[in-house]
């Protein structure tokens, strides 16, 4: 069976992803570390980690596989969910796949390493806007379609 899993620290779609699993009647793993209420959907779970760096992305990785799809902003995270064969997606809708994570990699490695050259290039880049939310809906709806598919359910 398929399980749809959330890096839900920071996530702006959760909402939106339990809508796709309530429809496909997909288990939905809500992963974080705190701060997150508990939903009255029997569908959902929400699993909170222990406090600590990547605490929530190492439970993630622990667990998904070939037939799951995972959503998270977290490129590290993505290319271990990439590698272990669950669908990856951003919360715009990105796919992650084996052709373009290690690219993503190095753009975020290398961003990282401008940011800690130069002090004064801070940025939280662009809001989330509705086309974004709609970009993502689309996304989740044809990943778990094919996860599903995968699964064999």
């Amino acid at each position: 069976m398929s399980v749809l899993y959330v890096d839900a620290d920071a996530c702006p779609v959760k909402e939106e992803a339990e809508h796709v699993a309530t429809r496909h009647k997909v288990p939905m793993k809500l992963v974080s570390n705190g701060g997150l209420r508990m939903s009255r959907n029997p569908l959902v779970e929400v699993v909170i980690v222990p406090d600590g760096p990547d605490i929530a992305d190492m439970w993630i990785a622990d667990r998904a596989k070939r037939g799951d799809v995972v959503v998270t902003g977290d490129i590290p995270l993505a290319a271990k969910t990439v590698a272990s064969g669950a669908r990856t997606l951003s919360h715009a809708g990105e796919a992650f796949t084996q052709a373009n994570i290690g690219p993503r990699l190095a753009q975020r490695d290398l961003m990282a390493d401008l940011r800690a050259a130069d002090p004064f290039r801070q940025g939280g880049g662009r809001a989330f806007s509705k086309a974004d939310r709609a970009r993502f809906l689309d996304a989740l709806e044809r990943e778990i379609r094919a996860a599903l598919r995968e699964a064999g359910t």
